[in-house]
């Protein structure tokens, strides 16, 4: 009797399909949908988004604050003037416009 040294077939394929199996798993776990590189990404994303936030927060307090200074309650007259001025066109009778 010679004895062999060769996998049998069942085992080749079990080794194929268990390799086939964790190439998959890999690429997954680095390409795909929630991946290292997605998760990357996504941390990039939140990163633009919230820095757009805060600068959208600075222009709403701004508008807040210039609403709240041409309320009723509070009159500013210089931001009153200002308005006056670059809306209507308005000027003092002693200015002098040079163009």
């Amino acid at each position: 009797m010679s004895t062999s040294t060769r996998p049998s077939f069942g085992a080749l394929i079990f080794f194929a399909v268990s390799f086939a199996l964790g190439t998959y798993f890999t690429f997954a776990a680095v390409q795909g949908d929630y991946g290292l590189f997605r998760r990357v990404e996504i941390a990039a994303e939140r990163d633009m988004l919230s820095r757009r936030l805060a600068e959208l927060e600075g222009q709403i307090d701004q508008m807040e604050n210039l609403t709240r200074r041409l309320s009723d309650d509070y009159l500013d007259l210089d931001l009153l003037d200002e308005q006056a001025r670059s809306v209507l066109g308005l000027l003092r009778a002693d200015e002098i416009v040079i163009r």
